[in-house]
């Protein structure tokens, strides 16, 4: 797609920031849904979606969530807790008016959909989210956990235990590290010691094929040249700090739900995602991580149906 074809954005002042709000389908008022992006993304990763779902009768929000592009990017590290990052997009269901939409996550957009819906249930109609499945919390902290079962290598222990040394290398190599990290259909390839990401950053040949193309990629380059990645990385050092939010909400989520996972996916399936979400229905893609932009045709396809489905009930 055109870069110039997506929305132009307005900046929106909410819960004490501003978000940069890409939104099409003024003028389906009244049926709204909004779109969360994940990391290292950007609103723009869902240019794919917002057109279909505009042609659908829908009113499409997606905004750059804080740390993003020009929305607001806090120093302080907790301001990116699941509060927050949740309290941003309530603010912005009240600045349009509406009490309750359907949310659509993928990746930590995914997490933050999976949070708000326990934090505000009543905020929520529908729940849409791709690649990553409800996490339930478990008795230990999600990133003592990941440090005992993974080591300190592991990329979500090593933001939190090694602050700004990757942010350091993703900013040194900013295009390399988001081309490379863009990809589809990568070869099967053996753990190797270290960070793999502070790998990734700095290799010299991506592996597999292009996910976008070099105007799209562009977007995404541009966006992070000029924010860093230290607020966007904020989000994993807050993961603790929400197991502990999150403690006592319900965590069931009523809300009808549409899982899409990629079967070529790092991020396990779960298998308990029926104890957690009783009202999910769960849909595969031959994809790997990046399933909205891998796959467009087939992610629309599965969402619109499944979305036509709810409204008929």
């Amino acid at each position: 797609m055109n870069p110039s074809d997506f929305p132009k954005p307005v900046l929106i002042p909410v819960n004490g920031v501003e978000l940069e709000v890409f939104e099409a389908g003024r003028h389906n008022a009244g049926k709204p849904i909004v779109l969360c992006h994940g990391w290292p993304e950007h609103a723009y990763s869902w240019r794919y979606q917002a057109p279909a779902l505009v042609e659908a009768g829908y009113h499409v929000i997606v905004p750059n969530q804080r740390g993003y592009g020009n929305s607001s990017r806090p120093t302080e590290v907790t301001d990116y807790d699941i509060e927050h990052l949740a309290g941003d997009l309530i603010a912005l269901l009240d600045h349009y008016g509406y009490e309750d939409v359907t949310f659509v996550g993928h990746d930590w957009g995914a997490f933050v959909v999976w949070g708000l819906t326990l934090l505000h249930p009543d905020r929520v109609n529908k729940v849409i989210n791709l690649s990553l499945p409800y996490q339930d919390r478990g008795e230990q902290p999600w990133i003592e956990f990941m440090e005992a079962v993974l080591g300190g290598d592991f990329y979500f222990v090593h933001f939190n235990r090694q602050p700004g040394v990757a942010d350091a290398v993703f900013e040194d190599n900013t295009f390399r590290f988001l081309r490379n990290m863009y990809r589809k259909n990568e070869p099967l390839r053996e753990p190797q010691p270290g960070m793999a990401l502070i790998d990734l950053a700095r290799a010299e040949t991506p592996l597999g094929e292009p996910l976008m193309s070099d105007s799209e990629l562009a977007v995404f380059v541009s966006a992070f040249e000029s924010t860093g990645f230290t607020g966007s990385i904020n989000w994993y050092r807050n993961l603790d700090r929400n197991w502990h939010v999150l403690a006592d909400v319900n965590p069931i989520i009523q809300q009808p739900t549409l899982m899409i996972y990629g079967d070529r996916d790092a991020i396990a399936k779960s298998e308990k995602l029926t104890e957690f979400v009783p009202n999910v229905e769960v849909v595969n893609l031959d994809c790997g991580h990046w399933i909205q932009q891998e796959r467009p045709k087939e992610t629309n396809q599965a969402i619109l149906n499944w979305l036509e489905r709810q409204d008929a009930t």
